[in-house]
Formats: C-alpha cells, structure tokens, sequence
C-alpha cells in the first residue's frame, strides 16, 4: 500500500493537518493559475502522475483528498498504468449533475458524471482520462439525491445499491477503484461535513462493505474523500483521524 495525500478541496489547497492521514507521496498542482476548471485539472493531473507508477509497480495506491473531483485523477493515474478499470462509488450523494442541472453551482456534485464522460471538454479531454462508461459504475447509497439526479438515474446504466448489497457480484468484473465519500457514513459519527445526509449508513457498515471488495483482491486503487470543513475540535480531529486509519488499513489486508 502507498498512501497519497492529495490537500486539496477542488483546486483549494489545504493546510496540512486537514486531512490527518501518513503519507508516502504528497501531491502538489503546479498549476496556480486560469479559472477553477483549469486549477482543478492541475490537482487531477498532479495525481494522475503520482497514482501511474503505483499501480505499475502492483501496489494500490490509496488515495485521500477533500473532494470527490479528484477521483478523476487517481482513475486516470489507474489507466495510465495499462489497466482498465470499472468503479464503484460510495456516497451520500449522487455527484451526477452537469453544470447546466445543478442549482448549486458546487462542482463536487459533478464528480461522478465528469467521471462518465460529461463536459470532456473541461474536464476528461483536459486530464486524459478516458471516461468510464454508465454500465461499469455503481453509486452506493446515495441517500440525498436532487430531482435532475433521480430523473438522470432512472436512465442510466449506472446502477444504484445499498450498503448490504455491495459484494463481489453486484460490482462489475474486472479491476476496481473503490471510492469512498466518507460522507455516505451517517454524520452522527463524522461531524463536521460540508453536506451532512442524516439517516445513512454506520461507519463499520461502510467498512465492512468496503472489506467485501478489497476480499476479492480486484481493487487497484482506493480513492478517499474527506469533504469536512476545517476544525480546531480535538475531539472532531480524532474521530477523523481513526476514521482514516480504519480505511487506509483496508488496503494492506
């Protein structure tokens, strides 16, 4: 396992103990510059480049950022080393706006659909991946969904499970990037998030559904997303950093 600390909430970069996780290799964009497109397209690529030679080598890189967007990266970093990935996706939310429905304007609730192909021209074209198609992606959970995303949803490929059903045959064959929002847990036991979706999932149901997956030994690289705001709460700091030390151990089983 190589741990990757990616600090950035979209192109926003971070202090350092934001995201309380050891890490091997800590990811700096160097493009400081242009509008939020441009800047969040210098974080993908930035991880693009540190995830490729990881998954090369055989080891799964397990990647930890504030945002959901950079999962774009590590599935391009993921393709970059010859392997060709499905992805399963563990949210609160569904992350398959496009700019034109989301009422937000927030861009992390584009991240999956930038992920299938949406606005390539910002985004896919820009960091080279190649999008990965409906049918190789499953969002779990998803509790908290618009009305563009439930309509969406109800005709995509892309299909929707809950927490117990995650398994080896309800996920697509073949290699996996495992994503977790770390927001699909229930926010009794994360405070501080940015969108907090109440009624979901305990935390050990997350991580024994992520164990489910890590089991079949098809997960080439895990993706963390940490959308929290920042807090000077010890209390806060600690629950997140067992947290993250929990899900990071997942990937040296």
């Amino acid at each position: 396992m190589t741990t990757i600390l990616v600090p950035y909430h979209q192109d926003e970069r971070l202090l350092d103990d934001e995201i309380p996780v050891p890490a091997d290799i800590t990811v700096r964009s160097q493009v400081l510059d242009g509008d939020t497109w441009r800047r969040l397209a210098g974080v993908c690529s930035a991880t693009a480049a540190a995830v490729s030679p990881v998954v090369a080598a055989g080891r799964v890189p397990v990647v930890v950022s504030g945002d959901c967007m950079v999962a774009g990266g590590t599935v391009t970093g993921v393709q970059g080393a010859g392997v060709d990935p499905a992805v399963v996706w563990f949210d609160a939310h569904g992350d398959v706006h496009t700019v034109q429905t989301s009422t937000s304007g927030y861009l992390g609730g584009l991240a999956l659909r930038l992920l299938n192909g949406a606005h390539p021209e910002r985004y896919a074209d820009v960091i080279g991946l190649r999008p990965v198609p409906a049918e190789r992606t499953v969002l779990v959970d998803a509790r908290d969904l618009d009305p563009a995303e439930i309509d969406y949803l109800a005709g995509s490929a892309t299909r929707r499970i809950p927490i117990p059903e995650v398994s080896a045959d309800t996920v697509p064959s073949g290699p996996l990037v495992l994503h977790v929002d770390v927001d699909v847990i229930d926010p009794g036991e994360v405070p501080g998030l940015r969108f907090p979706a109440p009624n979901g999932p305990s935390a050990d149901a997350v991580l024994a559904a992520c164990a489910r997956l890590f089991a079949t030994n098809r997960v080439v690289a895990f993706d963390v997303a940490c959308p929290w705001l920042r807090t000077e709460d010890e209390g806060q700091r600690a629950i997140r950093t067992g947290l993250l030390s929990r899900l990071t151990a997942l990937a040296t089983r």
